[in-house]
């Protein structure tokens, strides 16, 4: 079995997805992308996570096609790859169905920097426009409004977090759904003070070298 590391990953964070509350039932996936192998490691389509094991991760190539796995890839395959040919820099992705960050998704609203943890992904999290699931056009639509970021809503549907790493991408997802649900209930009492663009600039520099050891 190829990418036995990888797939194993992908099966531990699609169960931490469940855990961590970023989704419900079998909503949102994961990938890994591994260039050397022209190959990536995505959850399926419609599997509990549960039960889910190594073998039933799928893999593809970036020309969407099978390499290994007896499942359907997730629906969302076209979003995945186009995000590698796109930004080869990349690695991961982790598509949520996070409660908050859906519900702005669902206002078409983007998250701006409601605190320093935003910086994560970049200065603010953008809201891209709306298209129908598995869509070669929700994937565009995504693209154009993460350039500069490492995270986007997804109008009516959720958040999709990438990374040069699945831990990476998952942290992204989980701060970000913070970061989210904090924006949320400040708006319910009041308006949220923003952070300018300058300090997010800072920040955004500063996570680049947050966690790393001095040299």
């Amino acid at each position: 079995m190829k990418l036995q590391k990888e797939r194993k990953k992908i099966v531990h964070y699609c169960q931490l997805l469940l855990k961590s509350g970023l989704t419900k039932g079998t909503g949102g996936n994961i990938s890994i992308y591994v260039p050397k192998e022209n190959c990536v490691a995505i959850s399926p389509s419609g599997m509990a996570y549960e039960a889910l094991t190594a073998q039933d991760i799928v893999l593809i190539d970036l020309d969407d096609n099978l390499i290994e796995g007896n499942c359907k890839p997730s629906s969302e395959w076209p979003m995945h790859t186009a995000v590698y040919k796109k930004r080869p820099e990349l690695l991961a992705v982790v598509h949520t169905h996070s409660i908050f960050a859906k519900t702005l998704a669902c206002l078409r609203e983007d998250l701006p920097a409601i605190s320093y943890l935003v910086a994560v992904a970049g200065k603010m999290v953008k809201c891209a426009e709306y298209a129908s699931f598995g869509t070669h056009e929700l994937a565009n639509n995504a693209l154009v409004a993460m350039e500069d970021s490492k995270a986007v809503l997804l109008a009516n549907h959720g958040l999709l977090a990438v990374g040069q790493s699945i831990e990476e991408a998952f942290n992204i997802a989980e701060e970000i759904e913070l970061c989210a649900e904090v924006y949320v209930r400040g708006r319910g009492i009041g308006q949220p003070v923003i952070l300018d663009n300058v300090e997010m600039g800072n920040m955004v520099e500063g996570f680049k070298t947050y966690g790393m050891p001095k040299v």
